[in-house]
């Protein structure tokens, strides 16, 4: 199965990554008018994370034993079987966040307005590359 890997050594923390994201989500046909629409702008599955000059890209690494999936007590996490990814349902959410506690990478977040999960990546379900690795200008992401 093919996932998300950063290269935190290359990575200038522009955080091109998340605009992408955002964008890819958004339902929006260009980026200022995803951006324009402050209320249905959606929560980024991607995050910059920083540590002085060190910076890198966190998202789901769809995990081959995913805890995340043995966790949810309401059966919202699935693997794809087709593909090997690690799916969110939010229909079938329950708000425990038991997904969020138990990822080793710290890579899926909580939505404490809905009380759901917030955002998870979905590899850009469809789409080919993920948004986030076709706009990173150092090729910091790699989908491989």
């Amino acid at each position: 199965m093919k996932r998300v890997y950063a290269k935190e050594e290359v990575c200038i923390g522009c955080r091109l990554c998340e605009i992408y994201c955002i964008f890819q989500h958004s339902g929006h046909h260009t980026l200022v008018k995803a951006f324009l629409d402050q209320e249905n702008l959606p929560e980024p599955a991607v995050r910059v994370e920083e540590d002085g000059a060190m910076s890198f890209a966190l998202q789901c690494r769809h995990c081959d034993d995913a805890p995340c999936v043995a966790a949810c007590i309401a059966g919202a996490m699935t693997r794809d079987p087709h593909t090997g990814a690690i799916k969110h349902d939010e229909e079938r959410c329950v708000g425990c966040w038991s997904c969020v506690m138990v990822c080793p990478f710290g890579a899926i977040r909580m939505d404490n307005e809905k009380g759901k999960v917030g955002s998870k990546c979905d590899l850009c379900e469809g789409k080919g590359i993920p948004a986030c690795v076709a706009h990173c200008p150092n090729e910091a992401l790699i989908y491989e």
